[in-house]
């Protein structure tokens, strides 16, 4: 069989991927790369000796030759992997496999490795947490588990007997000049026993069969977008999402009739109180017409909450148009991390205007602070959530410790556009500076607020304007974490998209109405009050995160714990900053509609 260098058979992959993964001719060896092996269905477990368990001694990976002292070869080749690839996690390295193109291989020895009672215990502990291997193949994904429990017929633990497969088959399809699609198959015959502490010499072993189909190549990417929509998973998915939306919406739609009728009372009464005695002494929202426009409290932090809000608003935007026409395919690995960092760097000088413009429009003679906290304001808590988890990740030796090089990038990406273009728009914003539209003239001194019964207070106003957009959301929350913290596919982002429509309105309706009704009990500090009930949701969110940890996921271990509540905080104080900007400007279009349509002396 003809035989390359390493060099070359980098060059032949690489000129692969430059034309469109075409391979010229018979023998060219394609590089066939490993990841990181994983729970099946859970997220990356941490071993006693703080490293990824992947055992399998294939893998050939570093801090796995560390630990067996693998010496497969002389030199491992890693793949040069992109932003969004590492920030994703992936590790890709070479693995000894050499599957040349249309070359088949009845069975080949990979390599002999003598184990001690200590590696055997290893294999054993990853059979038992259902660890499968990952690799790549011109970039097309293939899995594999590591062993099998035999549980037939024995109903003690201890009788349960762990193999660990020896043997993996691989094959792979091909139209033309071009691989198709590839899979892997162990062979359930050719098994390690590792029930057992004991030494043993165990050889590892695979086989090639190349097959012809009529596939073509723009097509070969259907089988993973179908694995996750099967049609009666598809059915099941819509039915509850339909289901949930219905009733939200049928919801909404009551409470918004309901408000329309007061309103509209409240119109006519005010109508007729102008025209029957001009001296009558006002009550309900009119009576604090010159208050309600007051400035609130922290206007700067508002401020920097509105222009961060609305960046992220931009951002989920861009993300769903960007996954509804087919960027984000399955495993692009490091597709969506890579659009999340560039377009948040983008969209910088969103926030900066935003918050800038608004804070000005308060009357705030400080811009310059606004803007570095507008700046700080959720990357400052990220990054330092960031550190942490990533400290946490390097003590285990894991695969999502970011290195060196890729940190250097994002600070360079966060110095060079996001921090330019934040001062930008903050310029611009302090350029643009209107008059704030306030319908009526706020007074010298305020009113003070009359006492409020309990469920008034701002908690409990929260909880109930979370829970009705949290009702609508959190059926395709569950489909979500599973693909996020799991190995579900999700490729169904029409759905993803109505919903996230849904809980925009939701959450525009509900802020709107406890606004009114914050009013009508004449409360005029509204402000801060509509942007915490918008923010709510996200809050639900994280709550919702504690159920799915411990009750549907069985991830465990400081490392799984650190990561999956730290980057989720994140997440759902994104969520808290985008919603609650959402409901802040719903409720300040609605107020500024009622007072503008009554007549206040």
């Amino acid at each position: 069989m003809h035989t390359m260098t390493n060099h070359s058979r980098y060059q032949l992959n690489e000129l692969g991927k430059k034309n469109n993964h075409l391979f010229s001719s018979k023998f060219t060896e394609i590089t066939l790369f490993v990841n990181d092996a994983s729970l099946y269905l859970h997220h990356v477990e941490e071993n006693g000796l703080g490293s990824p368990a992947v055992l399998y001694c294939m893998l050939c990976y570093v801090v796995f030759n560390s630990i067996f002292s693998l010496h497969i070869s002389e030199h491992i080749n890693e793949k040069s992997e992109a932003l969004g690839e590492v920030l994703n996690g992936d590790r890709l390295v070479e693995a000894p496999y050499k599957l040349d193109f249309r070359v088949d291989l009845d069975s080949k020895s990979v390599c002999k490795k003598k184990l001690t009672k200590e590696d055997v215990a290893k294999f054993r502990s990853a059979v038992t947490k259902d660890y499968y291997f990952q690799m790549y193949y011109d970039d097309l994904p293939l899995w594999g588990f590591v062993g099998k429990v035999e549980r037939e017929g024995k109903t003690d633990a201890s009788e349960y007997k762990y193999f660990l497969y020896r043997h993996i088959h691989f094959e792979v399809q091909y139209n033309g000049n071009r691989v198709i699609e590839v899979s892997a198959r162990t062979d359930t015959d050719a098994v390690a026993d590792v029930t057992e502490d004991k030494e043993m010499e165990v050889e590892f072993l695979y086989s090639v069969k190349w097959k012809e189909t009529t596939i073509q190549f723009e097509r070969r990417m259907e089988k993973y977008s179908q694995a996750s929509a099967l049609p009666h998973h598809l059915e099941i998915h819509w039915f509850s999402i339909i289901n949930s939306c219905v009733t939200v919406l049928l919801l909404t739609g009551f409470l918004a009739t309901i408000l329309m009728r007061v309103l509209k009372n409240d119109f006519v009464k005010y109508a007729h109180d102008e025209e029957s005695a001009e001296e009558q002494e006002e009550t309900g929202w009119k009576y604090i017409h010159g208050d309600v426009f007051r400035y609130p409290q922290n206007k700067s932090l508002l401020a920097a909450c509105v222009g961060s809000g609305t960046q992220l608003f931009a951002l989920a935007i861009f993300i769903f148009i960007l996954a509804l026409v087919g960027v984000f395919y399955p495993y692009n690995r490091g597709a969506l991390f890579t659009a999340l960092v560039v377009i948040y760097a983008l969209t910088s000088g969103i926030a900066g205007y935003v918050a800038t413009n608004f804070y000005c429009q308060l009357e705030g003679t400080n811009w310059v602070r606004n803007l570095i906290l507008t700046g700080c304001l959720f990357c400052g808590p990220l990054f330092l959530t960031f550190c942490f988890l990533n400290t946490v990740a390097i003590i285990y030796s894991a695969t999502a410790a970011l290195p060196f090089g890729t940190i250097l990038v994002i600070l360079l990406i966060w110095t060079l556009v996001t921090f330019p273009l934040l001062v930008l728009g903050g310029i611009a914003g302090k350029n643009s500076k209107v008059e704030f539209q306030a319908p009526t003239r706020t007074t010298k001194y305020p009113r003070e607020i009359p006492p409020l019964p309990w469920y008034r207070g701002p908690v409990p106003q929260m909880v109930m304007a979370g829970f009705l957009p949290f009702s609508a959301i959190y059926i395709e929350l569950y489909y979500i974490f599973a693909s996020v913290w799991g190995h579900r596919i999700y490729t169904i982002y029409s759905i993803l998209f109505i919903v996230f429509i849904i809980l925009i309105i939701v959450t525009a309706f509900i802020t709107v109405s406890l606004t009114y009704f914050q009013l009508a009990a004449e409360d005029h500090e509204w402000w801060w009050r509509a942007f915490l009930c918008g923010g709510s949701t996200g809050l639900f969110i994280y709550g919702y995160c504690w159920y799915y940890y411990y009750a549907r996921s069985d991830m465990s271990g400081f490392m799984q714990t650190s990561f999956f509540f730290g980057y989720m905080a994140c997440v759902c104080y994104g969520f808290f900053l985008m919603l609650g900007t959402v409901g802040f400007r719903a409720a300040l279009l609605f107020v500024r509609h009622i007072y503008r349509s009554i007549k206040c002396e």
